[in-house]
This record gives structure tokens, sequence and C-alpha cells, in this order.
């Protein structure tokens, strides 16, 4: 091998080198500068699922994301001003019934029921409500109220669903003020695309 050729390829070596340490430096750099973004698709108005949108978000937020939350079918309502949110275990056998308060022998304890006869006694979603209830605040879980309030002051995009607002003939004064804009899927869906998260609930 020539000496020319033997300088030529070691300057391509030296440059590949070069290249590919310049190339680390700024992938790293990118994504240094990168904010990380989140979309949710809440769906869902009953008191046990209006958590984890609001959970996720203003935790999102709270490490420096940058979040979204689509609030469209049922889970529109938790935007309303006033909230009236309940939970039934009818339907969800998952949900543990546990009484809140009591004698000491039968907190904590769950209690069997058949759908058969929770669907028959009255007033028994009600009861279940205030037995969440009860049992949340004795565990010092923030109110909805308060987890929505953190993502409003945290940034995070409140997006209502505007189909879903003419489906159900809402009107506007219905809702809280810091909504941040009201659209329909095709508007919000080229954001989730650009997301590193997109999570559904």
């Amino acid at each position: 091998m020539s000496s020319t050729a033997s300088i030529s390829k070691h300057s391509a070596q030296e440059l590949d080198a070069w290249f590919d340490q310049r190339f680390e430096e700024k992938m790293a750099e990118r994504n240094a500068a990168h904010t990380p973004a989140m979309t949710l698709i809440a769906t869902k108005g009953t008191l046990d699922m209006a958590y984890p949108p609001f959970i996720l978000a203003s935790t999102a937020a709270a490490l420096g994301w940058d979040v979204s939350v689509f609030f469209t079918f049922y889970g529109l309502s938790l935007l309303k001003k006033q909230l009236d949110l309940k939970v039934t275990p009818l339907g969800n056998p998952a949900m543990p019934m546990k009484l809140p308060e009591g004698p000491a022998w039968l907190q904590g304890r769950e209690l069997t029921i058949p759908t058969s006869v929770m669907s028959l006694v009255p007033g028994f979603e009600h009861l279940a409500t205030s037995m969440m209830r009860k049992t949340m605040d004795s565990k010092g879980i923030a109110r909805i109220e308060e987890l929505r309030e953190l993502c409003i002051e945290a940034g995070v995009k409140l997006v209502a669903c505007q189909m879903t607002v003419d489906l159900f003939d809402y009107e506007d004064d219905e809702f809280i003020s810091e909504i941040h804009e009201w659209v329909g899927a095709a508007s919000f869906l080229p954001r989730a695309l650009k997301a590193d998260v997109n999570l559904f609930v």
C-alpha cells in the first residue's frame, strides 16, 4: 500500500470517529433540551375513575412535562363547575366494599354483597359513594376539585371535546373557565401523535 493511500485511509478513520463523536454530542444536546409530552383521554365521569387522569396529569406536570388531557363523553363532566361524582360497585367486581367507620372488628373488612342485593337496595349508590369519600378522607386522599386545581396551576392543558358538548346539549357556562380549548378529536390527535406518552383512561 502506498504512503498516500495509507494517509488517506487514516484520515477517513479519523473523520468517521470525529463524525460519530459529534453525532453523539448533538443527540445528547437534543435529548437534554427535549421536554417530554403526555396526552391523556379521559372518558369516565365516576368518582373512582376521575382520579387516574388528574393524578397522572398533575404528576407529569410536576416533573416538567407538557401535558394535555382530552375530556370526552362522560369524562367531560369532570370539567364542570359543580362536581357531583358518584361511584357504584355494580358491574365493578374489583371494587372492595370496606366500612370506613364503625366497630374496630368490622372496619377494614371487605363486605361481600351480591350484585342482586346491591341493585335492589334503594340508595345503595349513595351509600357506596359516601363510604368511598369517607375512606379517602381518612387516608388523606385529595378531593377531585383539589387535584383539578393542581393541574390548572401546573399548566396542564384541559381540553374539552366539542362533539360531546353538542351531543349532550351542554352550555359553556356549566364548565370551569380554565378550559384550554374546545376541539374535536381531529384537532387533538395531531398533538397526541407528537407526544411521548399517550394514555386512555
